[in-house]
């Protein structure tokens, strides 16, 4: 997918320790693996450094493939992940080396080493399976998704078009390697010789800002997290000159939050562009073009190149009208193989024919831009009437600018998680008030910290728990 030998000396990565690779050097770590490896399974255990990500470009590039997993992963889970999957290899910071004691070193680079296992499986991978990737709510389950070849070079062309990305971009991470969205960023980039800036620094620690400053940062990536987090650090008054980029999934924004991030580009002559895709998408389906970011604000945007989408009605029937909510149908060439959930899995081929039911409800303006509504299954029958839990959430995020807060609950048992008990009951009865539900069925609980994945997205089956 990489033209590592066309950008030669030029800098690929650089991360916060000071340590560089070149393009040239990651075309050498190809042909490392290619030798050792062959067309296997390896277990990848990422952070963001040179040593993952030279393992990951040199892999996809020598046909081996990996599975990307955050390097903290829950050892029971990784352990079942193991047992289910039964990788050849696994490749891991030397730091972490000691966890896996039983394997045996077979090849090391960058920080990081690659052990063999005895225990691998001898079944066959489809010829067309690249990389499998966990889904952001799989955190207990083995279930992966199988992403292509096909997908992973149509997905990063497209993101390179309506980005207009060129070899000058220096981004800097702030979302992990094995997130869909993070490593999107690394695919994109990498295609077109940009060097990325490597730091598991988060975005409220000094280093990071420091990092940012001496590599001049041109762009970043965010969920909607993110972008809360950058408010209260009052990054509106930040001196960055350097940026040119911002860039928004993960997540729909609050409509207030995105027009101020809208506005402030506009203001400060910088591009701001939303964005909309699932890891069963291989990364984006949609984006909302930098020019319309405030004029439009609230949208997703338009489908992005090489893709479309469909809105479809309870019955199954397409809608046409504007300003009518439906169900979000996709269809491109980025629409992932399907599932895994065991080893057996990965012979599969394609089976969703580049069609895929989003699970999400929304609606299309009469200039053809998408607005999502909300989680089908984010949703909840309160006394017969349905209720977006996404919306009640937005209204206390606005309500509630200085707290972090979450909705779920069951059938006519509304929860509302808050970090702040000083707002519970207030809180309470706003939503009471505002959505004449009555005030018996909606549930106030303080959280120290809403429970969010490595990627800043709330963990709503953790929720679960705290439920009466």
């Amino acid at each position: 997918m990489w033209r590592f030998s066309e950008y030669g000396e030029k800098t690929a990565a650089v991360d916060d320790a000071g340590n560089r690779i070149t393009y040239k050097e990651l075309e050498h770590m190809v042909s490392g693996f290619a030798g050792i490896c062959g067309r296997t399974l390896v277990f990848h255990l990422c952070s963001n450094t040179i040593g993952s990500l030279a393992g990951y470009a040199a892999m996809l590039q020598a046909g081996v493939v990996p599975v990307m997993l955050a390097e903290d992963i829950d050892r029971e889970l990784l352990d079942r992940l193991i047992h289910v999957y039964q990788p050849e290899y696994v490749w891991v910071s030397r730091h972490k080396r000691a966890d896996f004691s039983d394997l045996a070193e077979v090849f090391s680079r960058y920080g990081y080493v690659l052990l063999k296992s005895d225990g691998a499986s001898k079944e066959d991978l489809h010829d067309e399976l690249a990389l499998l990737l966990t889904t952001s709510g799989s955190t207990g389950s083995p279930k992966l998704v199988r992403q292509s070849y096909q997908n992973l070079k149509a997905n990063t062309e497209s993101i390179v078009q309506y980005l207009e990305l060129e070899a000058g971009e220096r981004p800097i991470t702030t979302l992990p390697m094995n997130y869909t969205y993070g490593l999107s960023i690394i695919n994109t980039h990498l295609y077109v010789g940009a060097s990325m800036l490597l730091t598991d620094k988060a975005i409220m620690s000094r280093g990071f800002w420091e990092f940012l400053h001496k590599e001049r940062a041109t762009s970043f990536g965010g969920v909607p997290y993110t972008y809360e987090m950058l408010k209260k650090l009052r990054f509106f008054h930040m001196d960055i000159p350097s940026i040119r980029t911002m860039t928004q999934a993960g997540g729909k924004l609050t409509p207030e939050l995105h027009r101020e991030f809208a506005q402030f580009a506009q203001e400060t002559n910088r591009k701001f562009v939303v964005m909309y895709g699932q890891t069963e998408a291989t990364a984006r389906m949609a984006y909302l073009p930098s020019e319309q970011a405030l004029s439009k604000y609230g949208s997703m945007g338009i489908a992005i190149p090489g893709g479309r989408f469909e809105l479809f009605d309870a019955k199954g029937n397409v809608i046409q009208d504007a300003d009518t909510v439906g169900e979000l149908v996709y269809y491109g060439e980025n629409v992932t193989l399907g599932y895994a959930q065991t080893r057996s899995d990965l012979k599969l081929g394609d089976e969703r024919g580049g069609m895929l039911v989003t699970g999400d409800m929304a609606k299309r303006d009469e200039d053809g831009y998408y607005y999502i509504v909300g989680r089908k299954k984010r949703f909840l029958k309160m006394y017969g009437k349905r209720v977006n839990l996404d919306e009640i959430e937005r209204m206390l995020k606005d309500k509630y600018a200085d707290a972090d807060c979450a909705c779920a609950g069951t059938d006519d048992h509304m929860y509302l998680f808050l970090d702040d008990p000083g707002i519970l009951e207030e809180a309470r009865d706003y939503i009471a008030q505002k959505t004449h539900i009555h005030i018996t069925a909606v549930y106030a609980v303080y959280l120290k910290e809403i429970p969010k994945n490595n990627a800043g997205k709330t963990l709503y089956a953790h929720l679960q728990d705290y439920y009466e």
